[in-house]
Formats: C-alpha cells, structure tokens, sequence
C-alpha cells in the first residue's frame, strides 16, 4: 500500500534542490587571447573603417553582376544545404530549452495474469480476492526531473546554441565566399571575351602582313620563305580563337551551376575595360576581423561549444540529483477502476546517484573534453592567423598588380607603335619580315598580358573584400 505525500515536506526539498542547482564547476566562456597586429601588413593606413560593412550589392554596381550573384544567392545548391543546417540546429535550440523542465509520461496499463493453482500466487488470489486469476488496471502521469546542481543541463544548451550560431556563422562564410566566387568567374570571363577580341583582331592584322608579304613576292621582293612564316604566325593567331571560345564555354557554364542554372550562355554588354581597379579600399584594423569574419566567428563558436562540452563532462563526475513522482488511479477490478478518490495513488522520490566505478569513463570524458577545448583555441587562433594574412597577400595584389598594369600599358602602347613602323618600314623594303612578325607577336602577348593583369586586379579587390569578411550582407 502506497504512502501520501507529504507535500511541505517534498515542497521544501524541492526548494532545497533549486537552491543548491544555483552551483556550477565550470567557467563561463571567455574569448581566448589572442597576439593582434596594430595593422595589416602593406596597408597605407590604419583606421577603424574597412570595405567589408559595405552590402554586396553595392561594392558591386554593375547590374549584370549582381543580377547573377542575387541568383547565386536564391538558387546555389550549397548555400541551400548551409541554410538546412540552420534550420536543424534551430530545432534543436528549440528542444533545448526544454531540458531544465520536467519529463511527464502518460501511461495506462492493464493486466490480466492466470496463476496455476497449485502455485503460492493461485492460492494466494483465491484466498485474498476468491478468484482464480489477478487483474490489475492502472491509469496515471509519471514525472522525472533531473536537478541542474552542478550546471551541467545549462552547459548542454550552451552547447547546442553555440552549434546554432556555429551553423549561422557558416552558412555567412558560404554566402561570401559564393558572392566572391561568382565575381571573380565574371571577372574573368570578361578577361576571355578581351583576349578573344584581341586575338580576332591580331587575326586580321595578320591577314594584311600576309596579303602585304604576298604582294611584295608577286613584285620580286619578297620569298617563298616569308610566306611560309607569315602564314605560319597568322596560324598561331588563329589556334588562339577556338581555345578561347573553348574558355569561355567553360567559364559559363560554371557560373551557371554556381548560380543554380542549368549550363548556358550569359548574356553580358559589359567589358573589362568598363571596371576600375585604381581606387583604394579600407582594411580597418586587424582586431575587427574576428568578429567580422564569418569562418573566424565559425571557429570562435566552436570554442565556446568545446567550453560548455567541458562542462558537461565536468558535471557528469558530480553526484546527480532526479525526484521522480506519479499519480492517477488504480485497480485490481476493472468495475471499480474509475473509483474516485478510492483508487488515488501517488508516490515521489528522489535519488542522487554517482557511479562508483565506471572504469574510468567519466575522468576520461573529462580529460578529452579539456583537449578538445585546447585544440578548438588552436584552431580559432590559427583561423585568425589565416585571416589577417589573407588580408595582407591581398593587399601587396592590389598593390603591385596596379604597378603592373601601369607597366604593361606602356609596353602594349609601345609594341602597337612598334608593329606601324615595322610594316612602313616592311613595305618601304628597310625590314624583312621577320621584323613584322616578331612585332605583331610580342605585341599579341603583350595585349593578352595586359587583359590577365587586369582581371586579375579586379579579383584580387574582391579576395579583399571577401577576406575581410565582405559579401555576406
């Protein structure tokens, strides 16, 4: 027969309970220290302001840009997939809160057991109930709750919402990185389209040193041999269109399948030449990247989750506190189940429990868990290490590819000069051929030089923008 409760008495146990729940043995977290540099390597000044707070949108002006990325944005497959895993952690921030209360448990039973009766239970029926079998029908709650003593229910749900903000954080890192990604592949199909109109239009220069070496041979002034290597250079000119055609395909499709399309090709009345790469851009100063970052604000979290982690395995080595308590109705009839008050039962109980030896189980979880929290510090600190030096070989590309491009116009202004005295000269019979072709090559390579250093100066502003932490706005 079950005892009543004594509801002062359990009432003060519970108080007791949630008094001594106010204890934990774990530290709170704290950001690890971390060795900054006043400001970036190569920079041209320190200031708190930096290119990263700018939205994509508008460090990217041009419309058929932000047309394709707004639809890298809606449709990319991996961004999609980072946007799922938000939504899981955000169920599971969701069931977290839910850990500090109660677990109740609905349960109706009922049973029906036919002892023999030569047996100690068959006579025992028959003599205290005058039946043959026993029935018993039960219909009550049961409730469970673990008491959050030593903090390690709050370090559980720490834990989990600093997987939320983890998967958050990352889900950022993949937008900028795809932002980044999807400019850079325009920027570099515009390159192929230059170098395509550079190569059609050295084709036809070449056609007229050959129509011209043709004529002077006709004339007596030029050979066989000219020929022959003019139409040999004109050939090489145009091996360059396919292969570039070709490139350009390619460079299509893959920034459709970044945008979620299927291959096809882009329509675009932009070109190269319609993007400046002259103007400075703001660094701020290194300490801001930690927290503007996305990846370097995805291995933060990962230290607070291993914090917390910590926490729970340092609380599983402390005695763990569950009342228990159930109620409803009971009966050994079924008639008189519904009996009330007389089939009431209730029943409560609390049990604090520690495993003796669990062969060194709960120390063991300990000891990884302190690990693991010092490797996830590693890698934060390494991750803010990457950061800044993606930030300073950006700048130093910035910086010398516009030395460059200075350089390589000159040179493409100085061979175009150079292939108009040459064929003045070839048709005046002051320099052979050789002279001519050797211009209109170098003078090729020069422009097809010129339109890489370009490009590659407007990617190397948006590798700044991304390793800043732009792009994710």
């Amino acid at each position: 027969m079950k005892n009543k409760i004594d509801l002062p008495h359990f009432l003060g146990f519970l108080l007791l309970t949630m008094v001594i729940s106010s204890c934990k043995v774990t530290k709170d977290y704290q950001r690890p220290e971390l060795s900054l540099p006043t400001e970036y390597r190569n920079a041209t000044f320190a200031d708190t302001a930096t290119v990263a707070d700018i939205e994509w949108k508008n460090f990217f002006a041009d419309t058929t840009l932000q047309r394709l990325i707004e639809r890298g944005i809606a449709y990319n497959y991996d961004l999609q997939l980072a946007l799922k895993r938000i939504d899981i952690a955000q169920q599971q921030v969701k069931q977290a809160r839910f850990l500090q209360f109660p677990r109740a448990d609905l349960q109706i039973t009922g049973q029906y057991n036919r002892p023999s009766s030569n047996s100690l239970n068959g006579i025992s029926a028959s003599n205290f109930l005058g039946s043959k079998h026993i029935e018993n029908y039960i219909a009550g709650v049961n409730l469970s709750w673990e008491a959050d003593i030593w903090g390690k229910i709050r370090r559980q749900q720490q834990a989990t919402l600093g997987q939320y903000l983890q998967t958050y954080e990352a889900s950022k890192a993949v937008k900028t990185k795809l932002v980044a990604d999807i400019a850079k592949g325009f920027f570099n199909l515009l390159m192929l389209d230059k170098q395509l109109e550079i190569a059609k239009s050295n084709l036809e220069l070449s056609d007229n040193t050959l129509k011209i070496t043709r004529l002077l041979k006709d004339a007596g002034e030029a050979t066989s041999l000219s020929i022959q290597q003019s139409e040999a250079q004109r050939e090489s000119i145009a091996l360059l269109i396919p292969q570039l055609e070709q490139d350009i395909i390619i460079q299509e499709n893959s920034l459709q399948i970044l945008t979620g399309q299927m291959p096809n090709s882009i329509a675009r009345k932009v070109s190269l030449s319609d993007f400046e790469s002259d103007d400075s851009l703001a660094t701020g100063v290194p300490a801001a990247i930690v927290s503007r970052r996305p990846d370097v604000r995805e291995a933060e979290m990962s230290v607070l989750i291993a914090n917390a982690q910590l926490g729970v395995a340092h609380a599983s080595m402390y005695p763990s506190l569950i009342i228990s308590a159930s109620g409803g109705i009971e009966s050994f009839k079924s008639s008189n189940w519904f009996n009330i008050p007389g089939s009431l039962f209730g029943i409560a109980a609390g049990t604090i429990a520690r495993p003796i030896f669990a062969r060194r189980q709960l120390k063991t979880n300990y000891e990884v868990a302190k690990i693991q929290r010092e490797q996830s510090v590693i890698e934060f600190r390494q991750s803010v290490l990457n950061a800044i030096g993606e930030v300073s070989n950006t700048l130093v590309q910035t910086q010398k590819l516009k030395e460059q491009e200075v350089i390589a116009t000159n040179q493409v202004n100085i061979l175009q000069q150079a292939i108009t005295n040459a064929q003045l000269l070839y048709k005046s019979d002051m320099a052979n051929y050789l002279e001519v072709i050797t211009a209109q090559g170098n003078a090729l390579q020069a422009e097809l030089n010129l339109a890489f250093i370009r490009s590659q100066s407007l990617v190397a502003r948006v590798d700044l923008y991304r390793s800043l932490g732009g792009g994710w706005k």
